[in-house]
């Protein structure tokens, strides 16, 4: 069975900008290598990874929620080939941080950041199984040792084992490949 690849990310990337061909890169090196890759199904980074994983051969799974779609009107995304469709946004973030194998953060707003920090806490007390959580970007990197450096006292040097940087796609894709055993 394929590893279940979480990818969080901001919705506002528009085809042919930068950050939606880093996560339509990102999406092909997951499909290529085998995985199912885990989006909310919208769009932005999430359109841009369902799609460049579905092109490379990839599953793409779109976890939805009844409550965003009251927000905002909108379907999945046309790369979806399954949806986990949830009532609420809390079902839909519980689901994506429960059900990977891993996850990978693309650049995001406080969506993202949210997803990032539920799975980060259930990693550092022990509700989720150990896994990769790989954050791509300098910005991420940034926002994090300004937290460890201005917070650091909230933060311990065990918590910190939990989270990993990646300048790019490519180098995303080769953390996770190690981290997973599969290199």
């Amino acid at each position: 069975m394929a590893h279940k690849i979480s990818v969080f990310g901001g919705s506002a990337p528009k085809p042919g900008s930068p950050a939606y061909q880093q996560a339509y890169e990102l999406g092909q090196l997951l499909g290529a290598a085998g995985m199912t890759v885990l989006t909310g199904g919208y769009t932005g980074t999430m359109e841009a990874t369902s799609r460049g994983a579905s092109e490379a051969g990839g599953h793409v799974i779109g976890v939805t929620s009844d409550e965003i779609e009251a927000w905002r009107p909108i379907g999945p995304n046309a790369w979806v080939a399954e949806e986990w469709r949830r009532h609420t946004l809390q079902e839909r973030l519980n689901t994506l941080v429960e059900k990977c194998d891993a996850a990978i953060a693309l650049p995001g707003g406080i969506g993202t950041l949210l997803e990032i920090a539920l799975t980060w806490n259930q990693l550092v007390i022990d509700i989720l199984e150990p896994k990769p959580l790989i954050l791509i970007g300098v910005g991420w990197q940034k926002v994090i040792e300004t937290m460890y450096a201005e917070l650091g006292e909230y933060v311990s040097i065990n918590d910190r084992q939990f989270l990993a940087f990646a300048p790019d796609a490519q180098s995303a894709l080769e953390l996770l490949t190690h981290f997973m055993g599969l290199a």
